[in-house]
């Protein structure tokens, strides 16, 4: 027993004595396995930036580190865009139908992706989502499009780098929101709305308090830039056909803001 406990202590004190000779290339290691996680994460995060759709920043290493800095900033002191308080009930015309507030969305508000831009929510899995419903909202923008050509067209939405189609409002609309030429929202250049193809998810152009009455009811969230109009939310992906249908009222509405009157 004594020859063991001996055996132990030399071998720690020749631990002991070569740790500082050792700890440099400790070091080094430590440092060279983290650089190469770190590497990893960024190129698989990169990666995954660009197959969710890039919000209108060119897919490049540049968009992207521009995107990282608007993330840890948002990160590090970003609203909570669930809190409708932000917004005003009062401000501008209603499109929504009377009642829609009584109407809450049901299933739990999803996951949202960890990136700020482009905002966009964890996908549903495919059980999750009723048959026919990601098929409907990938076409609802033709299909308002279709209803209403009088008032609206289809084009590559620009707040998306042309990566969906969006609704975008017709220039000889006699009723055309002032709102719609206003310097301040050259961003958006009249676009009603788009979905998005890899996750379902939608923003649409509302009314402030349209767009306070979509938060309020958990059907979607505000857009975490600030000098994009108040207006212009993230509605989430709808699980089941009802939930569809009241996307479609919603983007209706986003139609009649933009365009200054009421559809039905």
């Amino acid at each position: 027993m004594e020859t063991i406990s001996n055996a132990i202590n030399q071998a720690a004190t020749y631990i002991s004595q070569q740790t500082p000779r050792l700890a440099p290339v400790l070091a080094s290691t430590a440092v060279a396995m983290l650089s190469s996680l770190f590497t990893a994460w960024v190129i698989a995060d990169y990666s995954s930036w660009k197959s969710f759709g890039t919000g209108g920043t060119p897919p490049t290493w540049a968009g992207y580190w521009r995107m990282t800095k608007i993330r840890i900033n948002h990160a590090l002191s970003g609203p909570d865009l669930r809190d409708a308080s932000q917004l005003n009930a009062d401000e501008g015309p209603r499109y929504l139908p009377e009642g829609f507030e009584k109407k809450p969305r049901q299933t739990p508000r999803p996951r949202i992706m960890g990136r700020t831009m482009p905002q966009r929510q964890v996908p549903y899995k495919k059980s999750d989502m009723e048959d026919g419903v990601k098929a409907r909202i990938d076409r609802l923008c033709a299909t308002l499009v279709t209803k209403y050509d009088h008032l609206v067209y289809l084009a590559p939405a620009k707040t998306e780098g042309g990566a969906a189609d969006g609704i975008y409002a017709k220039d000889d609309v006699k009723t055309l929101n002032p709102s719609v030429k206003h310097p301040k929202n050259k961003i958006l250049q009249g676009e009603v709305g788009h979905a998005h193809p890899a996750d379902t998810s939608l923003h649409v152009w509302l009314s402030e308090g349209d767009a306070k009455r979509v938060v309020e009811g958990g059907w979607g969230e505000r857009f975490p830039l600030l000098f994009v109009d108040r207006g212009w939310v993230m509605v989430y992906a709808p699980t089941t056909h009802a939930e569809a249908d009241v996307i479609e009222t919603i983007m209706r509405a986003g139609i009649g803001w933009v365009c200054g009157q009421k559809v039905d």
